[in-house]
C-alpha cells in the first residue's frame, strides 16, 4: 500500500518576485509532481514511469525527474534535500541554482522514492502565504486521490486475479475451488455467483454419478435371478454325444445365454466399481446402517431363498450398528457373497447372515452348508477363482472393507460350507490396538455355538 504524506513548505523568494506567476507555476509544478506520483502508486516499472514523465509535456529541462529508482536520474536539487525529504517524508520546496526545486516523497513499501520538479526563477514569483495554501490544498487533494486509487485498483486487481485462477481450475475439472468474493461491488457479485455456480456443479454430478451407481447396483437383482433361472437349464456341452439339429440349435443357445448373462453382469460390476468410487471421491467419507442394509438385502435373498427351498437365518441385525462406508458400496458386498452361495451351492443349501460389533471391529459374517473353499488366499486375489469365475465378488467385499479400514477372511463355517468375515472399523469404538484374527476366531467359537439355534425356514406352498 502506498502512501503519501504531503506539506508545503515556503521558501522566501524575495520581493523583486511576482507573486501570481509564481503561484500559477508551483501549482504546475505541484500538478506535473501529481501525476508521477500517482503512476508510482501502481507501478514501479521504469519504462512506466517515464511514460508517464514524458506525459507530463512542457520544456525538457523542466520535466519531473525520479531519485530512487536505481542510476543517476539528473534533478537540480542536492542530494541532501532529496535524502530529507525522503526521511521526513514530507513535500519540500528548495532553492536551486535559476529558481527552485518541488521535492514529493512517495512510500513504495520499504523504500522512498522523491519526485523532483523544476521551477525556473525567470518569470515567476509570490507571497509566502498564497504559495502555501495553494501548494497545500494541490498536495493534499494529490494525496487522497492516490491512495482511493490505489485502495480501489489493488482490490479490484486482487479479485480479478482469484476469478480467473478459479476459473481455469474449474475448467480443468477441479470442481472443490471456490473464491473469497472481494473488491468492488460487481466484482464480490461475480464471485458469490462463481460460488453458487460450483457448488451446483458439484451437486449435480455427484447426482448424476449416484442415479448411474444405482441403476446399476438395481440391475444386479434381476441379473441373479437370470443367472440362476439360466443354470438351471439343461446343460449346454455339445462335445459329447450325437444330437440333432434341432437339439444342438436348443444347446447352443443356452451357452449364448450364459455367456451373454455373464457378460453383463461384469460390466455392471464394473460400472458400479468406476461409478461409486468417483461418488466416494466427490462426496468424501460416508456412514450407513449396517443392520438396515443387512435387512434390507434379505428381503430379496429371502424371497429367492424360499423359491430354492433353502434355510436361512439372520442375526444380529436388529439393533442400528454404523459403519464408515456408504450404504451402496455395503449393500453391493453384500449381494456379491451372499449371491456367490447360491451360485456355488446346490439348491435347497442353507445360509446364515450374522451382524455383530466387537474391540473395535464391526462383523458381517455370510455361512453355508455347501462345499466350502478350497483355496481361501487364492479366492481373495482378484481374477483367481477355483468355480471359474472372475472372482469380482469377493473383491468387491474386500475392497468395501479395506475402504473402513477393515478386512474379509475365510474360513470353514459351522454348517460345513465356507464362512466369509467382513470386519469393518466400528467409528463408536475407542481406538486401540486389537488382533484380527483373534476377532475372527471369537467369532467362528460364537458361530459354532449360535448354529444350535432354530433356522428360518420358507413356508411350504399352500400352508
Amino acid at each position: 500500500m502506498t502512501a503519501l504524506v504531503a506539506a508545503a513548505f515556503l521558501v522566501p523568494l524575495g520581493s523583486t518576485l511576482n507573486d501570481q506567476a509564481r503561484d500559477e507555476a508551483l501549482a504546475d509544478a505541484a500538478r506535473r509532481a501529481a501525476l508521477v506520483t500517482g503512476t508510482l502508486a501502481v507501478s514501479t516499472d521504469v519504462a512506466v514511469v517515464g511514460r508517464a514523465v514524458e506525459a507530463t509535456g512542457g520544456d525538457p529541462a523542466t520535466r519531473p525527474v525520479v531519485h530512487g529508482l536505481g542510476g543517476d536520474p539528473g534533478g537540480r536539487a542536492a542530494q541532501a534535500d532529496v535524502a530529507r525529504a525522503g526521511a521526513e517524508r514530507r513535500s519540500l520546496v528548495v532553492e536551486v541554482p535559476d529558481g527552485l526545486a518541488r521535492l514529493d516523497p512517495v512510500v513504495l513499501g520499504d523504500q522512498v522514492a522523491v519526485v523532483e520538479v523544476f521551477v525556473p526563477t525567470a518569470g515567476t514569483g509570490g507571497g509566502p502565504r498564497t504559495w502555501l495554501l495553494l501548494g497545500g490544498v494541490a498536495v493534499a487533494l494529490v494525496a487522497a486521490s492516490v491512495i482511493v486509487v490505489d485502495r480501489v485498483a489493488a482490490r479490484a486487481a486482487d479479485a480479478a486475479r482469484g476469478l480467473v485462477r478459479a476459473a481455469l481450475a474449474v475448467g480443468d475439472g477441479d470442481l472443490e475451488v471456490r473464491v473469497e468474493p472481494t473488491g468492488p461491488r460487481e466484482l464480490a457479485e461475480v464471485g458469490y455467483a462463481f460460488n453458487r455456480m460450483a457448488d451446483r456443479l458439484v451437486v449435480s454430478r455427484t447426482d448424476e454419478r449416484e442415479l448411474v451407481a444405482d441403476l446399476s447396483h438395481r440391475l444386479r437383482t434381476p441379473l441373479t435371478v437370470l443367472r440362476l433361472d439360466a443354470e438351471s437349464l439343461d446343460s449346454d456341452d455339445t462335445s459329447v454325444g450325437s444330437f440333432s439339429e434341432d437339439e444342438l440349435d436348443r444347446r447352443r443357445s443356452i451357452r449364448r445365454i450364459r455367456q451373454a448373462i455373464a457378460t453383463l453382469e461384469g460390466e455392471v460390476d464394473v460400472l458400479i466399481k468406476t461409478t461409486r468410487k468417483a461418488v466416494a471421491q466427490d462426496t468424501g467419507p460416508a456412514m450407513c446402517d449396517v443392520s438396515e442394509v443387512v435387512r434390507d438385502r434379505m428381503v430379496f435373498w429371502a424371497a429367492l431363498a424360499g423359491d430354492q427351498h433353502r434355510p436361512h437365518r439372520v442375526l444380529g441385525a436388529h439393533v442400528r450398528i454404523p459403519v464408515p462406508v456408504p450404504r451402496a458400496e455395503l449393500a453391493a458386498a453384500l449381494d456379491a457373497v451372499i449371491g456367490n452361495v447360491f451360485r456355488y451351492t446346490p439348491q435347497g443349501t442353507a445360509f446364515e447372515v450374522a451382524v455383530s460389533r466387537r474391540d473395535g471391529y464391526v462383523a458381517v459374517r455370510i455361512d453355508d452348508a455347501g462345499p466350502g473353499i478350497a483355496n481361501p488366499d487364492r479366492a481373495l486375489r482378484r481374477g483367481a477363482s477355483d468355480q471359474g469365475s472372475t472372482g469380482l465378488g469377493l473383491d468387491i467385499a474386500r475392497r468395501v472393507a479395506l475402504q473402513a479400514n477393515g478386512s474379509v477372511s475365510i474360513d470353514r463355517a459351522g454348517l460345513g460350507g465356507a464362512s466369509v468375515v467382513m470386519l469393518l472399523a466400528d467409528p463408536e469404538a475407542t481406538p486401540r490396538q486389537v488382533n484380527r484374527f483373534g476377532l475372527v476366531g471369537r467369532l467362528a467359537r460364537e458361530r459354532d455355538a449360535g448354529s444350535r439355534r432354530p433356522w428360518y425356514r420358507p413356508r411350504p406352498e399352500g400352508d
